[in-house]
């Protein structure tokens, strides 16, 4: 259990860290190292994705949540990565989860890959892109059946196409 003081100080360590740019270039660095089907160096990605697409994708950041339009999209669909269009989830595992962010029940084949975050003192499964390793969101096991599973993204690391008619 933390106590008051212990909160303070990783609270300031935290605002520290950010403000001196250090978290985000250590998540620029790790996805950096990987090997994936799409690479690009780091101005291409800057000048591929805006600048909060970046920050998301490329940072591992999170969007504000209720920000995102896609919260209220309700088309027959697909949702793809932002960052290398791979298709991800089918708008027919979206649900409504008021979280504030777009959550699906479980991804298309194929489309993402998980991996342990420990950030902010909390042990989570960090969801990417599997094809070009964007940071999507995070993965949770209070969703709906038939998964039990809520891949909660951000909207800004998705791309929406319509289904064609």
């Amino acid at each position: 259990m933390m106590n008051r003081r212990q909160f303070i100080l990783v609270g300031g360590g935290l605002s520290a860290a950010f403000s001196l740019g250090l978290l985000p270039t250590w998540a620029v660095r790790a996805a950096a190292t990987a090997q994936f089907e799409v690479n690009y160096t780091d101005q291409q990605w800057h000048e591929r994705l805006s600048a909060a697409q970046y920050h998301i994708l490329r940072e591992e950041g999170t969007e504000t949540p209720y920000s995102s339009p896609l919260n209220d999209e309700h088309r027959d669909g697909v949702f793809s990565c932002a960052g290398c269009d791979l298709p991800l989830f089918s708008s027919h595992a979206k649900f409504d989860s008021h979280t504030g962010w777009p959550s699906f029940y479980q991804p298309l084949d194929h489309a993402v890959a998980q991996r342990q975050d420990r950030s902010f003192g909390m042990v989570r499964d960090e969801v990417h892109c599997r094809r070009c390793g964007g940071h999507l969101g995070h993965v949770f096991d209070d969703g709906p059946q038939p998964t039990g599973l809520r891949y909660c993204m951000n909207g800004l690391a998705l791309l929406f196409a319509p289904q064609k008619a």
